[in-house]
């Protein structure tokens, strides 16, 4: 399936055509949720594979082989994208389903489910500039001309998944409405990744000790996701994702927004986003802490 140049509309909002139809599309808005499912949901960039790996690790008590031998999007797949219904249809088991869509897409599909949720926020500004360059490398979402232009689209919301603060505002909603909900962010992870597991896998049921979290802190860190080929996306094809123009695992850190961004750029972003989440209660770290730094 190519349809590099497709793009699909669906609810107003565009998604990539290349791994993403009106079918499979309206199949994750009726989707039929089992109560052992794990969902993770993100906005793109913002930790997705990163938190596959964690609940893969988790749900294997820390065993890696799954995750050197499987691919992430074949072990935890995208519930929206054209291949999921063969992949999850053939599931055993407790599912990790992954998804982009925003709440209002997925809210009647979840209202009394019993599956568990993790959301992961980033802070935006990094969001945008991870984004920016997985589109000059993604084949099947436009490039950028400029990060001038792709930021004023980011602001819009005109971008393939929708509006950042759309997104973020309508998962951070609807805590009070679903059962089983996790919020987490990337800096939270990023600063104490150790934590963060314990905090996860005790939600997901499955706390990890000694030997188990070890080895899923060793697996899941940077470095090691980097030089995994069933996370790196590494085994895209170069006609799909031009791995010349960069990494899919770029640079991981907090607060590298600030090596892209104008003062301009700052000032805008910050007007934006200052209206735009007034009523919601989410604060992000916009840089790192000192003395953090790797």
């Amino acid at each position: 399936m190519a349809r590099l140049d497709v793009t699909e509309t669906f609810h107003h909002i565009s998604f990539p055509g290349h791994i993403h139809t009106q079918d499979s599309l309206n199949y994750a808005c009726h989707f039929k949720f089992q109560d052992r499912d794990t969902v993770i949901v993100t906005y793109p960039k913002s930790g997705t594979t990163w938190m596959q790996e964690i609940v893969t690790l988790v749900k294997n008590r820390g065993d890696p082989q799954l995750s050197k031998t499987v691919p992430n999007w074949a072990r935890a797949p995208w519930l929206e994208q054209y291949y999921s219904a063969k992949v999850l249809g053939a599931t055993q088991g407790p599912r990790i389903i992954t998804t982009h869509l925003p709440y209002n897409l997925l809210a009647s599909a979840l209202q009394g489910s019993k599956a568990k949720v993790i959301y992961v926020a980033r802070n935006p500004k990094d969001v945008v500039v991870s984004y920016y360059h997985f589109h000059k490398m993604a084949k099947f979402l436009p490039e950028p001309n400029s990060f001038d232009e792709f930021l004023d689209s980011f602001l819009e919301g005109s971008m393939s998944y929708g509006s950042w603060f759309d997104h973020v505002k309508g998962w951070t909603k609807q805590a009070k409405v679903l059962a089983n909900v996790l919020h987490i962010s990337y800096e939270d992870m990023w600063l104490d990744l150790r934590g963060s597991m314990e905090k996860i896998s005790a939600f997901l049921q499955c706390p990890l000790a000694g030997e188990e979290l070890t080895s899923s802190l060793r697996h899941c860190s940077f470095s090691s996701m980097r030089d995994n080929a069933m996370v790196n996306y590494t085994l895209v094809p170069q006609e799909i994702m031009d791995h010349s123009k960069g990494k899919f695992m770029r640079k991981g850190k907090i607060g590298d927004w600030r090596n892209t961004f104008t003062e301009d750029q700052i000032c805008l972003f910050d007007t934006v986003y200052s209206y735009q989440m007034q009523d919601c209660p989410l604060t992000f770290l916009w840089e790192c802490p000192e003395g953090e730094e790797e």
